[in-house]
């Protein structure tokens, strides 16, 4: 491999890297769901996996390389310690309930005459 696809696939690793801090952060939507949701426990588990990354580099990185990660992780952590301020680690959204799947027996939609567990 070229050393210019190295470093492009290199850039691309940490884009993805920082795109889910940020995602876990609450800062940007889910592109899949379109929803925010927080989750700072999977954002510090980011920032350690970018910074490990950082310290098995260190040395071997080429300017514009060296920027972008240093840039993504300074970014990354200061909002982290802004999140973590805030409180509440879990969901920027509160997330409604979850619907049973299938209706109580005091509930609309029960069968007459049919007692739950009764054989038909």
């Amino acid at each position: 491999m070229s050393d210019n696809r190295d470093s492009e696939l290199f850039q691309a690793l940490v884009a993805q890297l920082g795109q889910a801090g940020w995602m876990a952060l609450g800062k940007i939507g889910n592109p899949l769901t379109g929803k925010v949701a927080r989750h700072l426990e999977l954002a510090r588990l980011t920032i350690d996996t970018l910074a490990g990354l950082e310290a098995r580099t260190r040395g071997n990185l080429d300017p514009a390389e060296k920027a972008m990660l240093d840039r993504t992780l300074r970014e990354l952590r200061l909002n982290y310690v802004d999140e973590v301020k805030k409180g509440d680690t879990t969901a920027a959204e509160p997330t409604p309930p979850a619907e049973p799947a299938v209706p109580a027996p005091d509930e609309p939609g029960k069968e007459p005459g049919k007692e739950p567990g009764a054989q038909g």
